[in-house]
């Protein structure tokens, strides 16, 4: 399925940035980037068990509010691992949630927030088991190392 998303991943695992138009999903891409992370898809995404990818057409395009669109590195699929949902509130401590139509862990994150980048880097470090979350959107459900133990079978 395409989706209006977009998509970043870091260590082979997929972010995909879920929102409304104009709620940050290509800007927060872009600070990613600065965070170890590497471009999959802006704007579109492709879907389907559990990957993601680019349309071919966009493939290593990434809108850049206030300069154009910029041919970037990127990678050709990632394995998705976690769902972020941009606008609306923020809890403060969020209860465990997934992502209706992917099953994928899902985090509600401000996109303008100045850490916004880290958090999202945190939260994957979390569904990758690297972090060990005491509590909020990690809950049993979706305990840490999830996604590298779904990786090793």
């Amino acid at each position: 399925m395409q989706i209006h998303a977009s998509c970043a991943a870091r260590r082979g695992a997929g972010v995909l940035l879920l929102g409304p138009p104009g709620s940050g999903k290509s800007e927060l891409v872009l600070r990613l980037l600065d965070h170890g992370f590497l471009l999959v898809a802006d704007d579109r995404v492709e879907v389907a068990d559990g990957h993601a990818w680019a349309p071919p057409a966009l493939a290593g395009l990434l809108e850049v509010r206030g300069l154009g669109i910029i041919r970037l590195t990127h990678l050709d699929r990632a394995r998705l691992a976690l769902a972020v949902q941009l606008g609306g509130a923020v809890p403060r401590l969020p209860a465990p949630a997934r992502h209706a139509a992917t099953g994928l862990p899902l985090l509600a994150v401000d996109a303008a927030r100045p850490a916004a980048a880290q958090v999202v880097g945190l939260a994957l470090d979390c569904v990758l088991g690297i972090a060990q979350p005491l509590s909020g959107a990690f809950g049993a459900d979706d305990a840490p190392g999830a996604f590298a133990a779904e990786e090793q079978r």
